[in-house]
């Protein structure tokens, strides 16, 4: 099975009242994973491109809070699929071994990214060409 059948929206609950909206997000009951790691990403431009990796033991939720953006995915195989991220309480559950690309940011965009595992470099692959690689790789030692 591949990874990329593994990416899905999710669609978070919104308690509130008359004084706002709150959204709650847990670990292990919202998202399939222990958050280890919380960053956003603000304050880019339009046209700029961000992430451009894949990662081999975390797996990320992407959450618009303010703003929107969309994020590519791709699974090294020639399959990719598109996300529009414009609803605070909606994001994308992007599981290990998919690439990214999170672009067309809106001017107010805030992008939560909650991920399962401490930041560890040797984990990210930077490099589309090594991505496709290891992934016809671990296609043919399941066959």
């Amino acid at each position: 099975m591949h990874n990329m059948n593994l990416v899905k929206m999710l669609d978070f609950q919104q308690k509130g009242d008359e004084r706002g909206k709150l959204v709650v997000i847990e670990g292990k009951q919202d998202i399939p994973f222990d958050i280890k790691r919380a960053f956003y990403i603000f304050g880019s431009d339009k046209d700029v491109v961000r992430g451009q990796h894949a990662n081999r033991k975390t797996e990320f939720v992407l959450i618009n809070v303010a703003g929107n953006s969309k994020v590519k995915v791709k699974d090294g195989m020639g399959n990719e699929a598109i996300y529009c991220l414009n609803r605070p309480h909606t994001g994308v559950y992007l599981p290990t071994m998919v690439w990214k690309d999170m672009y067309d940011f809106s001017e107010d965009s805030v992008l939560l990214c909650l991920a399962s595992e401490h930041y560890d470099p040797q984990e990210y692959i930077r490099d589309y060409a090594e991505f496709t690689k290891e992934i016809q790789d671990m296609e043919n030692e399941e066959k």
